[in-house]
């Protein structure tokens, strides 16, 4: 008697495509706890209740995501992670979130957030006149418009993490939501064919 071959392992896919990329992309709890930099709460990142998709969790783990990946240049992982503890977030997005500011798409967000803070600081039009003003040489002028450059597109990088997270927050629970009752009316639907053909088979 012949012993059939076995059968092969089936990944377990969501059904999303988005969720999939997610999964794909997100560190796991094993990660996050064994992970040297958050050693002194690394065993935290093992309760269940950070790692659930949730209306709640979700948003706030969006939110926290955009905010420290604006707010400072490195470590942005890490910082999430730390301020999804107490606020009850989603971890794994929180630090997937991050991955908007990375070596890619860093220049692009420079010229966004130096043209955020002059539009913010109105230095558009001052910055000339307060370095004609003050810089006597070609050399002085150069380096006062960096400093200025450099301060502008900071200032602007804070506007960002403060902007971003509310934005995040408000579009990733309208998403949740719509995509919440759109499972939700199919489940109904499903139900309703299956009244249906126990009725009609009566």
């Amino acid at each position: 008697m012949s012993i059939p071959p076995p059968r092969p392992t089936v990944t377990a896919r969501s059904k999303t495509w988005a969720m999939d990329m997610i999964r794909k992309h997100m560190p796991t709890r094993e990660q996050m706890a064994t992970n040297k930099y958050l050693a002194p709460i690394a065993h935290r990142f093992l309760s269940p209740e950070l790692w659930r998709f949730t209306r709640r969790s979700v948003p706030r783990g969006i939110a926290l995501g955009l905010f420290s990946a604006f707010i400072i240049p490195i470590g942005q992982i890490f910082l999430a992670a730390f301020m999804a503890l107490p606020s009850r977030a989603n971890v794994p997005l929180a630090a997937l979130a991050t991955f908007i500011t990375n070596p890619f798409t860093l220049p692009f967000w420079l010229v966004v957030a130096n043209k955020v803070g002059s539009f913010t600081l109105r230095l558009d039009a001052a910055g000339p006149a307060l370095a004609s003003g003050k810089a006597q040489s070609s050399a002085w002028a150069m380096l006062v418009d960096f400093f200025q450059m450099a301060g502008t597109t900071a200032f602007g990088f804070v506007v960002l993490a403060i902007v971003t997270p509310a934005v995040g927050y408000l579009v990733s629970g309208w998403v949740w939501r719509a995509v919440v009752s759109r499972k939700r009316a199919k489940r109904l639907k499903a139900m309703e064919a299956r009244l249906d053909r126990r009725l009609g088979a009566r």
